[in-house]
């Protein structure tokens, strides 16, 4: 234990357990068991986190005490819980994982050296860095590094050379920007992470999209604010409605709204000039700060790109704030993003930021100032691949799941999957089984929504992509819901 007390009541860890119960009805120790390790392993329920008395869960499920105890027990047996006499259960993580440092609220297992190479990851919505690039900027940087080595090191809004380049990007985009406009932060959750610890505070409303990025919704709870969820919808390829977003505005007065109008995680879809124009507007009528994240803006793949939100009239206003990042167009491994905003907002955030640490490295701020020169490149080649990628995966999706409804994205790196039934956590269970590891669609959402809905990536290889389809199927097959009739419960496949 680290000394927190953390408890859940049964009335919010029934919401959160969402639509558990196997459709005919049978097995309910079982598909409750395997739920709750879901929720553990995928960090939706926190580690060391003391869960309700079997009686209390047992009335707010409707259950027999017999079956939740049942669960509990299979749950210290599998160790993921562990009990005291008289004082309750706690959440933990099986042995087998508890050495292998933090897990991610996201993707627990890892996909780096060490882990089974059997391992097929469609929770990650990443690609492979482009690696002649890759190389090539790190060697001119390890010359630019000389100039710096005399120095300390240390550079809280980032390096002259990089800001100048990422501003220069923004002005070819249709955004006029000055480096003085730019902060360089650890990635994008990183600025994202800073703009909300600078504007917003425990217990105030940040407004966000629903479905949306599931780290965002981490980042917001743990600041202890409350998320304002507007649907996107209907249907897998989504739509903003404009005057719901209006109205939780005008109703919830929210601190700031997070939004991602390029290509929209997970639902791929894309805001129009007009309803940015309308956001800008909604902005400066209400004041409501706009935090826009950009990180798969430039990759649109077979529609035309749209200028920054903020050039529709936020050019030097300090109530649009846009994240970028280099992960998603160049390499994860970079961690290297940046805000663009007011130069006095500017002035803010970096001033929040030195509570929080003292700037990016150096290295990779300086590959990434090479590649963003490089940048046309390497986006016109992976759009080609992308493209490829995409049109393989909905084929591949059509012959093997005519039920299923996916997107048809004009840009980004993903799926969103209408399943036809809620059954997108009993599916993570049984794809974990065989080696697949997906991020079930209540990740997305707050409160267990998104049951009915699945995140599938095309970033993987396209041989690796078809085995992992052929492990879908039959996942799908032995998932209760599916089209088979389930299987029977068994230890979630962990390496």
């Amino acid at each position: 234990m680290d000394g927190i007390e953390r408890r859940i009541s049964a009335r919010s860890f029934a919401r959160l357990l969402g639509d558990w119960r196997p459709p005919d009805g049978r097995g309910l120790a079982d598909a409750l068991t395997d739920q709750i390790r879901l929720l553990v392993l995928d960090g939706r329920l926190g580690l060391q986190t003391r869960l309700p008395a079997e009686r209390e869960l047992a009335a707010a499920l409707q259950l027999s005490r017999t079956t939740v105890a049942a669960c509990y027990e299979a749950l210290r047996d599998a160790q993921v819980l562990r009990s005291r006499r008289g004082a309750g259960s706690w959440t933990q993580l099986p042995p087998e994982l508890a050495g292998a440092g933090p897990v991610s609220p996201f993707f627990p297992l890892g996909s780096g050296p060490g882990s089974a190479n059997s391992l097929l990851d469609l929770a990650h919505a990443a690609r492979p860095a482009p690696s002649a690039e890759v190389r090539r900027a790190a060697a001119a940087a390890v010359v630019d590094l000389d100039a710096y080595l005399c120095g300390h090191g240390y550079d809280l809004v980032g390096l002259p050379v990089l800001r100048a380049a990422i501003a220069d990007r923004f002005t070819a985009r249709g955004l006029p920007t000055t480096p003085d406009q730019i902060l360089v932060t650890a990635g994008a959750l990183h600025g994202t992470a800073l703009a909300l610890a600078a504007l917003a505070g425990p217990g105030e409303r940040v407004l966000v999209e629903h479905p949306t990025y599931p780290n965002v919704l981490h980042a917001v709870a743990t600041l202890g604010a409350r998320p304002v969820p507007v649907s996107m919808g209907p249907g897998p390829d989504g739509a903003w409605d404009l005057e719901l977003i209006t109205a939780a505005v005008r109703d919830a007065a929210p601190r700031l709204a997070y939004l991602i109008p390029d290509f929209q995680n997970p639902t791929g879809a894309q805001l129009d000039p007009a309803g940015r124009e309308r956001l800008v507007e909604l902005a400066r009528r209400t004041g409501t700060t706009l935090l826009i994240d950009e990180s798969l803006a430039e990759l649109n793949l077979d529609v035309p790109a749209q200028r920054p939100l903020a050039s529709y009239g936020a050019v030097d206003s300090p109530l649009v704030l846009t994240i970028g990042s280099a992960s998603k167009m160049a390499w994860g491994g970079l961690r290297v993003g940046w805000i663009r905003t007011s130069t006095a907002m500017i002035r803010r955030l970096t001033a929040t930021r030195a509570s929080m640490d003292l700037g990016g490295p150096v290295l990779d701020q300086l590959v990434t100032a090479r590649l963003l020169a490089d940048l046309d490149s390497i986006t016109a080649s992976r759009r080609g691949e992308l493209v490829e990628a995409r049109d393989h995966l909905l084929d591949r999706l059509a012959q093997a799941f005519p039920g299923w409804r996916p997107s048809h994205p004009g840009g980004g790196l993903s799926l969103w999957i209408d399943l036809g039934a809620p059954v997108s956590s009993r599916l993570t269970v049984a794809a974990r089984r065989r080696d697949v590891l997906l991020a079930a669609g209540p990740r997305f959402g707050v409160d267990g929504a998104f049951e009915r809905y699945l995140r599938v990536p095309y970033t993987l290889r396209r041989d690796l992509m078809d085995a992992a389809v052929d492990r879908l199927v039959l996942a799908w097959r032995a998932a209760p819901g599916g089209d088979g009739h389930g299987e029977a419960a068994e230890p979630i496949a962990v390496a």
